[in-house]
């Protein structure tokens, strides 16, 4: 484990020194904490993160290590990692290296013996920030010069980050069981276990790259639509928005999650806008409408869908009939929406949870029964 001195410096002028911790040098992101006890792993792999640099509120870091089944991708995401404690070695039987040696191997520069809790509550009353992690011979930059390495980065708004994260060519699961038909798969930063859970449903999983056309959706005779989650800014993202208008006038079944629900807003005619501070975690409660439960959930976004939270409304981009059918329990932000007069429905956080509760997987079911129901009894066609 480097013990060299590091620094993590916000945009408002908040510094914290601490060790430097995987690779040294510097990064820089936006800076966002997330609150779940475990799953770092998940965590670090999950390409929603891209762009960002995460403080951990769990004091203790690295104590399971890392092994090859956990992934969520093909590698760590994001920017920079910053904790508190970390395991001076892993303890687990399915460890197969530390987190410090992951870090530096994948060249992800870290922080740790910071007040994680401090820089939380910064966090949480000024909003998310562009931050940067100095350390190396860069730790020894004036403080000037570092903030205004941190101040001079782009924002996160107006970014989009999707075709870095995606897949380059288009790969196929088989389904698990008996076959539902092909599903369009458009990768904007999915994780293995969405990927999973659909074949499991029995959908024969094509992911294709985020910069795909509804050509070639067609091409591969879906009998349904899935947006993943992923990094960025919605409002950066018109060539999806475009594809999923055109699949929805097509009658083609639709379900998206985090990402996937705010470009389902932007097709149906809602805008997007960006959070203060943002949702991450594995502990967020969220109110299913029609059936009054309350899910905890798994989220990880930054934006939000900017729609009327009661009663119906018509779609302004000519969808007939919307409403909003999940609503954070913290904060009154959209976290689900349905269109009633076309088969689209989409939710704003991760029901696959990897990390986290499995409250919502059952949206995996509710899709396939969705898309069972929109198909042609007699040539298995989507209605």
């Amino acid at each position: 484990m480097n013990q060299g001195r590091a620094v993590l410096v916000l945009e408002d002028g908040h510094r914290y020194e601490g060790k430097a911790w995987g690779a040294t040098g510097v990064t820089l992101g936006e800076v966002v904490f997330q609150t779940g006890m475990t799953g770092y792993q998940e965590t670090l792999t999950d390409p929603s993160y891209a762009g960002q640099i995460v403080v951990m509120t769990a004091p203790h870091i690295g104590n399971t290590g890392i092994n090859d089944e956990d992934p969520e991708s093909r590698k760590i995401w994001v920017e920079g990692f910053v904790v508190r404690d970390p395991a001076r070695r892993p303890s687990n039987f399915r460890s197969v290296r530390s987190l410090d040696d992951e870090l530096e191997a994948q060249q992800i520069v870290g922080i740790s013996g910071v007040d994680t809790r401090a820089i939380t509550l910064v966090l949480r009353e000024v909003g998310v920030m562009r931050g940067g992690i100095f350390s190396g011979e860069l730790y020894e930059l004036p403080a000037g010069e570092q903030l205004s390495r941190v101040t001079n980065q782009a924002s996160m708004a107006g970014r989009n980050l999707s075709t870095l994260v995606s897949v380059s060519e288009t790969r196929v699961v088989e389904p698990v069981g008996t076959a539902l038909g092909n599903l369009a798969v458009i990768d904007l930063g999915i994780k293995e276990s969405t990927v999973h859970h659909l074949a499991a449903r029995g959908f024969r999983v094509h992911v294709l790259p985020a910069d795909s056309s509804f050509d070639d959706v067609q091409a591969i005779n879906p009998v349904a639509l899935f947006y993943s989650n992923g990094p960025g800014d919605p409002a950066a993202s018109d060539a999806q928005v475009g594809l999923l208008q055109s699949a929805l006038r097509a009658g083609l079944p639709f379900f998206g999650i985090c990402f996937g629900n705010q470009l389902l807003g932007r097709a149906l005619g809602f805008s997007t806008y960006k959070l203060k501070y943002g949702h991450r975690g594995i502990n967020q409660p969220v109110l299913d409408k029609t059936t009054g439960h309350i899910e905890i959930t798994a989220q990880n976004h930054g934006f939000a869908v900017d729609a009327p939270r009661e009663g119906i409304v018509d779609s302004p981009e000519g969808f007939g009939r919307v409403e909003v059918s999940h609503i954070s329990l913290n904060d009154q932000v959209v976290e689900g929406i349905r269109a009633l007069d076309i088969p689209a429905f989409s939710v704003q956080y991760h029901p696959e949870a990897a990390a986290g509760p499995h409250d919502s997987t059952y949206l995996f079911d509710r899709f396939k029964d969705m898309v069972q129901a929109h198909r042609s009894p007699s040539t298995g066609s989507v209605a």
